[in-house]
């Protein structure tokens, strides 16, 4: 026997089927409605649902087969649906919008606008809400990453020295504006590397893979362009950084080693119009 996980996805059983919907066990939290409108056509007592449960207007216990944009325990950049004069409701994807009272917001949030935010359940009214005070759910451990380490990052905010980045729902990160060769904005969602975990446990990142095996993969990415578009780039040495990361989304450090690599293999020859494969 257990409670079920308010604000997450749970898989619970049918109990019994009633003109308006369905109920479910949901253990030690008693039996919970999901209403006709969510039902499956073929859904029988003792199937088994996958669900997310959330409060309705009254406050009750009720589920939902549809799935939100976030969850509880999520970091989310979602758009503000109206404002009233408790707070800002957030559309998550539901028909009840998600709170966030004034005391969660930084800046006094803004009909249409969208904020990063973080999901919990305030344990004082026992009712899901975020909070846009973002520092205060990032984790205080010791990240386990390694350098090299491949991870999923949300941008949080701009700052003087690049983007912050909450790393796999978890920790906080930085990626440097010198290493960032591309458009990237609040809200946006990106892969990154793990260049370094620094001893206070902050987290370095950068877009593409560090040292040598960056190198190497995209030494192969640049023989099969090459193969692929008659033998022959215009791109080169002197090309802007921004255009190469444009065609390829590496940096023009990494494009000059593969270039250097392919051309000491003798696979290319480098001339003013740019490279040509040998033998093609």
């Amino acid at each position: 026997m257990k409670h079920i996980q308010l604000g997450r996805t749970n898989r619970l059983r049918v109990v019994k089927k009633v003109d308006f919907g369905v109920y479910l066990d949901g253990s030690l939290d008693g039996e919970i409605l999901l209403p006709s409108r969510y039902v499956p056509d073929d859904c029988r007592v003792d199937d088994e649902l996958d669900v997310f449960i959330y409060l309705d207007s009254e406050e009750r216990l009720v589920a939902t087969t549809e799935q939100p944009l976030a969850q509880v325990g999520d970091f989310a950049y979602l758009r503000v649906a109206w404002v009233n004069n408790f707070g800002a409701f957030l559309d998550w994807g539901l028909m009840k919008d998600l709170f966030v009272p004034f005391r969660e917001q930084k800046m006094k949030m803004q009909k249409d606008n969208s904020y990063i935010v973080h999901l919990h359940v305030d344990e004082e009214s026992y009712r899901i809400m975020a909070s846009a005070k973002v520092e205060r759910y990032l984790s205080k451990d010791m990240p386990p990453y390694q350098a090299g380490d491949e991870v999923e990052g949300l941008v949080w905010q701009k700052t003087d020295l690049g983007f912050k980045v909450i790393v796999d729902n978890r920790f906080g990160a930085l990626l440097y504006e010198n290493e960032v060769f591309c458009e990237l904005h609040t809200g946006d969602r990106v892969s990154a590397y793990v260049k370094q975990v620094r001893p206070d446990g902050k987290i370095d990142l950068s877009l593409q893979r560090q040292g040598q095996a960056a190198v190497t993969d995209f030494s192969d990415v640049l023989l099969n362009h090459l193969r692929t578009n008659a033998g022959r780039t215009p791109l080169c040495d002197k090309t802007p950084a921004d255009e190469i990361y444009a065609v390829f989304g590496v940096s023009k450090k990494v494009f000059k080693k593969a270039v250097g690599d392919l051309y000491k293999r003798r696979l290319i020859e480098i001339s003013d119009s740019g490279l040509h494969l040998l033998g093609e």
